[in-house]
């Protein structure tokens, strides 16, 4: 079973910028792929970006030049940094994980198994 602990959400000015962590344990190891959700209330949730076992990564169009996701396989670890941060970026911020062999594209809501708690982030204007 893998455990994943988002931290790092907050409030912040548009324009700012905010640097996620999830921390990962249990069965898990870089074969595993891992990305960022994020979901606002009435919603469902959308995929921001993704980083495949292999290093690949995908984003979401409304998040490309401005977001960046990273992982480090040895703290087992992903990242999410946000920069030039909008008002339309707030949300809950998930974190999700899947084994390399799973289908469905990389920001599918399907594809993942395990799944985080949750980090506020807000951004106001």
């Amino acid at each position: 079973q893998v455990q994943l602990v988002e931290s790092g959400g907050g409030s912040v000015q548009s324009g700012g910028s905010l640097r996620l962590s999830c921390a990962a344990s249990g069965y898990l190891d870089s074969s595993y792929d891992m990305a960022w959700f994020r979901q606002v209330p009435g919603e469902g949730r959308e995929g921001v970006a993704a980083v495949a076992s292999d290093g690949s990564t995908s984003y979401a169009d409304s998040v490309k030049g401005r977001f960046t996701i990273s992982r480090d396989n040895a703290e087992n670890t992903l990242y999410l940094q946000m920069n030039s941060l909008k008002p339309e970026d707030t949300a809950m911020y998930y974190c999700a994980a899947a084994p390399y062999y799973s289908g469905s594209r990389p920001l599918s809501f399907y594809k993942y198994n395990s799944w985080g708690q949750g980090t506020q982030v807000t951004v106001s204007s």
